[in-house]
């Protein structure tokens, strides 16, 4: 019998297979942004959004090489609910496995999931080292500096924002806004 881990329960298995503390991190963060999503889009399923974003980079520290393949056996092996394992998995669409995004969830962590990266390093060079009073003209700045943030594919946030059918600087927008959210426990 599949279940839905709770959030917390979530942060656990997280914990599991990942010990540093970026990977712990950015699991929270994207667990936080897809909750802020879910508030607009899905409220009656906050929880269920929180979880797949803290779920979603479950291999990655331990098997980068299989990313979002591994993922899902270890999540099949903890009988967690097939739609957090393919909503999970389907952020790696084009890159580790062939699950493309179709449900707004899923688009939406395809689109978040490298923006909160980029974000973030934008935030860490401010005065403030916050996303509080951090503005889009700012990420998109830095955003057009392919140098920055390196590992933040473009690529895959400017896909994300098609899926979504927004402008990127409307996904920047309710991104940074979401990452807002998560302030004062997340210290970004």
């Amino acid at each position: 019998m599949s279940y839905i881990p709770t959030v917390e329960e979530a942060y656990e298995i997280l914990k599991r297979y990942n010990k540093d503390e970026f990977h712990l991190k950015h699991g929270k963060i994207v667990s936080g942004v897809m909750g802020y999503f879910s508030k607009e889009y899905d409220p009656d399923r906050v929880d269920y959004w929180r979880v797949v974003g803290m779920l979603h980079d479950l291999d990655f520290e331990l098997y980068p090489e299989e990313h979002c393949i591994k993922e899902q056996e270890l999540m099949k092996e903890l009988n967690i609910e097939e739609g957090i394992i393919r909503a999970a998995a389907s952020h790696g669409y084009g890159i580790a496995v062939d699950i493309k995004p179709e449900l707004f969830m899923e688009k939406v962590l395809y689109a978040v999931d490298e923006l909160t990266g980029l974000i973030g390093a934008v935030a860490i060079m401010r005065p403030s080292g916050s996303v509080s009073d951090l503005e889009v003209k700012s990420v998109m700045k830095k955003y057009k500096n392919t140098n920055f943030a390196a590992g933040c594919s473009r690529e895959v946030i400017n896909k994300g924002a098609a899926m979504l059918g927004w402008e990127l600087a409307e996904l920047i927008d309710k991104t940074i806004l979401a990452m807002r959210s998560l302030i004062p426990e997340m210290k970004i």
